[in-house]
């Protein structure tokens, strides 16, 4: 027999190239990363790993299980959602993770829907963004992820994931009260003219995010497109320093447009025009098969119930 849980540790030990990096991923100790890939070996009676300079590479026999170990997985989803559908999803439990603004905007509202509608089905909210959101998929950690897509992130053809666009959010410039831009958008709007462009910006100080955050190179593919390069004179991710660096009339910066201003006196939000206005676009990823489990469908309606309602 083989263990499901076991072929995710060979996964994050083969997506990663260390036991340790591994280990970090499914948040387990390396030895405990060790022992499960030996024992998988051992159920197989095959070699799995060897070493490679100061990493580890897969076997050829790694490699073989490997190719079906996704089938396999998608395979024990749909197992799962055929049990739970004798209980329709209302017990068990969800667990849903996302970016800070995904959280507070669109998980915790879902999670409340849920909480009414099926109170015996426990939801557990957390917070990832980029890569660790998918490693949580793939650990058994998530059941649903909220993610912008990074460059780097699973292409839409993935055979591990179910990807769906749930919504496409504008993005707008935030500025500091009385800034130029700001009242010139606020007459322009009164006027019903164009608006302002993003281009506009292109010579302001910019406030960036740390690497680890989506929001940095949506903002630097946003600039690009508009044809500049923006110059960061800080970095914060943390929307709270982010609005206070801008209040403070040290920068500007791209913001979600569910983003809630009205607690941040002196920053105002200008709503960008023209041809190729930014925007993000926010997915649902959920484990191949696992999106016919009652428990997780529920809460894939409940999160698209939250953003038909959204002003964006």
């Amino acid at each position: 027999m083989i263990d499901v849980r076991r072929l995710r540790v060979l996964r994050a030990v083969a997506d990663h190239g260390t036991v340790t990096a591994a280990a970090d991923a499914m948040h387990l100790t390396p030895s405990a990363v060790s022992q499960q890939v030996r024992a998988l070996g051992r159920d197989l009676g095959v070699e799995l790993l060897a070493p490679q300079g100061r990493g580890i590479r897969l076997t050829s026999e790694g490699q073989v299980l490997l190719e079906h170990a996704d089938a396999m997985e998608e395979r024990w989803e749909r197992a799962l959602a055929d049990l739970a559908a004798h209980g329709e999803g209302h017990t068990g439990v969800l667990r849903l993770t996302g970016f800070p603004t995904a959280v507070s905007t669109l998980a915790a509202p879902a999670a409340a829907r849920l909480r009414a509608g099926a109170p015996r089905l426990s939801v557990e909210v957390a917070e990832a963004d980029g890569p660790p959101a998918y490693e949580a998929l793939l650990s058994g950690r998530a059941d649903i992820a909220l993610t912008v897509p990074p460059p780097d992130g699973p292409p839409a053809d993935d055979r591990r994931f179910e990807q769906r666009l749930l919504l496409r959010e504008p993005l707008d410039l935030f500025v500091p009260d009385g800034h130029p831009l700001a009242e010139r958008a606020a007459k322009e709007e009164a006027e019903d003219e164009a608006g302002i462009a993003l281009a506009e910006a292109a010579g302001e100080d910019w406030i960036a995010s740390k690497d680890e955050c989506h929001q940095g190179w949506v903002v630097q593919a946003a600039c690009s497109a508009a044809g500049f390069t923006p110059h960061y004179s800080h970095r914060v991710s943390d929307w709270t320093g982010v609005l206070a660096l801008i209040r403070a009339g040290l920068g500007v910066t791209l913001g979600p447009r569910m983003l809630p201003l009205h607690e941040s006196g002196g920053v105002s939000r200008v709503r960008l025009a023209g041809e190729g206005a930014p925007g993000r676009s926010i997915f649902t990823v959920v484990r191949r098969g696992a999106a016919d489990r009652p428990a997780v469908a529920h809460g894939l309606e409940a999160l698209e119930k939250v953003a038909e309602g959204l002003a964006v």
